[in-house]
């Protein structure tokens, strides 16, 4: 079978071309994808090429499918998954498969899987490894970003404390605590918002900190306070880079956990200073400068039991979470994203991400549309009677990528 895929063969080397995928095996899936959101992370391995830690050192002569967080339907099953799957099941995968060890996954290490493709072979170890997983949403957006929402459960689910009088560790954060996101306005930000609220042993204070009045007031309207007061949460939104003003939100305690959404020094360090007694810092952000560094006060993790973790990507488990989170409406991922586009937008919107502004974007990879900010929709609909269209959909969704809006578009391309 053919297919059209976005393929890495080097540092900045993005090709959007068409090839024939190998035979199936009796041990793989073939599989049609559907959706992609593209990653920060798909971002930084098109800027380090075969330098980085996912991506082969061959891959200028066996280029990579690129793209990790899709979701699709199967459409031929080997034989020896036939008990397990059918032809026609909606999946998502958990890319992180830790294969025998390995650091491969789909979207950065293998030559014919990968979210930014029309088709895919799916090897065997995907299934082996329990990370094909089963998507019974109607939504295939919705099965793209469990992904990235996994990341964020994975990363709660990392924080730890200490008991009061020994050393045994409690996971998670601190039930009815103090919880501080900072630079967390943007789409992994809201998703953390979003997921702090809906836990069982939920935090009683979030303070959310950005320097952009553009995203602030844009989470504050997607999360409103009044949503977290519902569930006995007050939730504050915050532009402030100063301890003080932090600390004084805390109630002068500073806070039980703190999680960092960008990899800048004085962020760390100023949710270092943020940390009460016993107090977590979660890295959540990535860094592409493998020498980051950032100061960090030993004296209060002897004397005040402070501490550090981070996480890179979730497991299985956190990406069920999420599809069970979202299938219940405990949680609604939709609000990460602010861009939507076709295959022929990957390269180019890859390669740019971190200079385009906004949330998440949305590929479908069956469709040929540049990459459009949701925002748009009403101004190019003047024009054009698909995007109004769009726009009288998403402006009854509260601004949001919705099921109806997917269906208009997958109907207009005659997917």
């Amino acid at each position: 079978m053919r297919t059209k895929a976005v393929r890495l063969y080097g540092k900045n080397d993005l090709r959007l071309e068409e090839f024939e995928l190998p035979p199936m095996k009796d041990d793989e899936i073939l599989a049609k994808v559907v959706s992609d959101s593209i990653c920060m992370s798909t971002h930084k391995a098109a800027m380090q090429g075969a330098e980085h830690k996912r991506v082969p050192k061959d891959v200028a002569r066996n280029p990579t499918i690129v793209g990790h967080e899709f979701c699709g339907e199967l459409i031929e099953i080997g034989e020896k998954w036939r008990g397990k799957f059918k032809k026609g099941q909606k999946f998502s995968i958990q890319t992180a498969l830790n294969y025998k060890g390995s650091l491969d996954a789909p979207g950065y290490s293998y030559r014919y899987i990968g979210g930014d493709a029309t088709y895919v072979v799916i090897p065997q170890e995907v299934m082996e490894m329990d990370c094909l997983l089963d998507y019974d949403g109607e939504a295939f957006f919705y099965g793209s970003l469990s992904e990235p929402m996994s990341c964020i459960v994975g990363a709660y689910h990392a924080c730890y404390h200490t008991t009061n009088g020994s050393y045994a560790h409690k996971m998670g954060i601190e039930p009815g605590g103090r919880l501080a996101l900072l630079a967390a306005a943007g789409p992994m930000g809201l998703g953390a918002i979003d997921y702090a609220i809906s836990l069982e042993n939920r935090p009683s204070l979030i303070v959310v900190t950005d320097i952009d009045d553009s995203r602030l007031n844009r989470a504050a309207q997607i999360l409103p306070p009044e949503k977290a007061a519902a569930r006995g949460v007050k939730l504050v939104y915050a532009k402030t880079t100063d301890a003080g003003e932090l600390m004084a939100l805390s109630g002068g305690q500073g806070f039980n956990d703190v999680f960092v959404f960008a990899p800048v020094a004085s962020v760390v360090e100023l949710a270092d200073k943020a940390l009460a007694r016993d107090g977590c810092l979660n890295f959540f952000a990535g860094p592409v400068d493998t020498q980051f560094s950032a100061k960090f006060n030993f004296y209060n993790v002897h004397y005040a039991s402070t501490h550090i973790v981070g996480t890179s990507g979730g497991n299985t488990d956190d990406m069920r979470e999420s599809l069970e989170l979202t299938g219940k409406g405990l949680i609604d991922p939709a609000a990460m994203i602010t861009h939507i586009g076709g295959l022929n937008a990957v390269p180019e919107t890859t390669l740019n991400l971190d200079k385009i502004p906004g949330g998440k974007k949305l590929i479908y990879t069956h469709v040929d549309m540049p990459l459009t900010a949701i925002d748009d929709f009403e101004r190019l609909g003047r024009g054009a009677p698909f995007f109004a269209e769009l726009a009288a959909i998403v402006a009854g969704s509260r601004g949001l990528w919705c099921l109806e809006a997917e269906k208009a578009l997958l109907k207009h391309f005659n997917v």
